[in-house]
């Protein structure tokens, strides 16, 4: 991207928007997850999810030491509740 590129005021609106509802987009990321880890069965795929998981987790303002406890024992029952909080 070249440096000092300027945006049209649609597409400011659209950048403004994604940030106005990341912790919605983030809920729903963190919903979408939960039900892929409940059903696989790869154990690679899954490590993969629990991967993107600790992402989103991050991104939120929830207590790093229940994020870390629920990851830490891949606890699917854990990382539904704690997506229940940022909803």
């Amino acid at each position: 991207m070249a440096g000092g590129q300027e945006y049209s005021r649609a597409q400011k609106k659209i950048i403004n928007r994604y940030y106005d509802h990341i912790d919605t987009i983030t809920a729903q990321k963190l919903a979408e997850l939960v039900s892929d880890i409940s059903i696989c069965e790869d154990p690679k795929k899954a490590d993969r999810l629990w991967q993107r998981a600790r992402l989103a987790l991050e991104k939120t303002s929830l207590n790093k030491v229940e994020i870390e406890k629920v990851l830490g024992t891949k606890d699917v029952a854990g990382l539904a509740k704690l997506a229940a909080k940022t909803a």
